[in-house]
């Protein structure tokens, strides 16, 4: 046992000695959720706040309230939704849908979004209606330490075919899949940074702070929401 917990980390810290190159991160597909948070962190956070709940530091000052995206984007398809956004085709919302979400105070961000960012800006929506978790750290953060800690056997996109795979011959969890993931609590995931798990998962208790165990794993919720 302990052979292979050594192997293990021996091999981890030769691939972390050997970072990727600039051009091969150029190729690697953020998650969806990912680029959305940091849309909606620039452009929305101030209305609809920071957990989409409609209490955004301009919200009080506003004669109708920026809607609660928790509950309000679940039952909206994709395509109600990009219209609501981009103000295209708003026209032809009617009923429920535009008495509920849209007002005079939504800006259209068409000129400002293009699709694929509106659609990163979507599945970010989506993940805050869905998912039972919250973010407890900075996912900007986690995106930078998961690359440095967590690439080598999880994979660069995080779907477990790290370099790892191959050479010790195991399957890492699939952090893109959130039935893995979101039936595990933040403390579930945090414990198995910090102590690991079975023979091959390394435990990083006194390498990692606990700033960086959340940072990862908000970043590892929004891997499962593309």
């Amino acid at each position: 046992m302990k052979n292979i917990v050594y192997n293990v980390m021996l091999l981890i810290l030769v691939a972390m000695s050997t970072p990727l190159a600039a051009d091969d991160w150029l190729d690697v597909e953020l998650p969806a959720a990912f680029e959305g948070r940091r849309l909606y962190v620039s452009y929305c956070q101030l209305c609809h706040g920071t957990d989409g709940r409609g209490d955004g530091p301009l919200a009080k000052a506003m004669k109708i309230s920026p809607a609660d995206l928790n509950t309000t984007v679940r039952s909206r398809s994709d395509t109600i939704l990009t219209k609501i956004i981009t103000g295209e085709g708003r026209q032809t919302i009617t009923g429920r849908d535009r008495h509920n979400l849209l007002s005079d105070a939504m800006p259209e961000w068409k000129d400002v979004f293009d699709r694929p960012q509106v659609d990163a800006l979507i599945a970010y929506l989506r993940f805050m209606g869905r998912s039972k978790h919250e973010l407890a750290g900075d996912p900007e953060l986690g995106m930078q330490l998961y690359q440095k800690y967590c690439q080598v056997c999880h994979g660069i996109e995080g779907d477990g075919d790290g370099i790892m795979t191959n050479l010790m011959g195991i399957m890492p969890m699939d952090h893109t899949n959130p039935n893995e993931t979101e039936s595990l609590s933040n403390k579930e995931i945090s414990d198995s940074i910090l102590d690991g798990k079975n023979r091959f998962m390394p435990a990083w208790r006194g390498i990692l702070s606990k700033n960086d165990v959340d940072a990862l794993v908000s970043y590892i919720r929004l891997l499962s929401h593309y």
